[in-house]
């Protein structure tokens, strides 16, 4: 009864602490696998939750809006590698700037457009 109430008081505290979602998913997911499976619950339950925790939240709606109807640039974009969510785009790609909300960025490649986080480079939403 004891761990569960630690373990409970340790995911309050770290939702409340920390806006990394990474590192609360981490705390969660010890304190969830430490109720179900003890030491090793424990473990295992910090590493899938640092990985769900630290999934890319998507953007605005606003920001996906802008994105849909602005128009494409001139120059086809080609990249070599599969472009997919949470991936860094690779560093020759020109990421245009979202006016009203620098956070994002965006690029069109093929027909797609793809929203991009412009200081990691990584492609948060991909738009068909």
């Amino acid at each position: 009864m004891k761990g569960i109430i630690l373990a409970a008081a340790m995911t309050c505290i770290a939702g409340s602490a920390y806006a990394d979602g990474a590192t609360t998913g981490m705390v969660g997911g010890a304190a969830t696998g430490a109720i179900l499976g003890g030491p090793v619950g424990a473990g295992v339950g910090a590493v899938v939750g640092g990985v769900a925790g630290g999934v890319i939240d998507p953007p605005p709606a606003e920001v996906v809006t802008y994105v849909q109807q602005a128009p494409a640039p001139a120059e086809t974009v080609v990249v070599q590698e599969r472009v997919q969510v949470g991936a860094a785009l690779p560093p020759d790609v020109i990421v245009t700037p979202v006016p009203d909300n620098p956070k994002y960025g965006y690029v069109v490649i093929g027909q797609e457009r793809v929203i991009v986080e412009p200081q990691s480079r990584k492609v948060v939403q991909i738009i068909q």
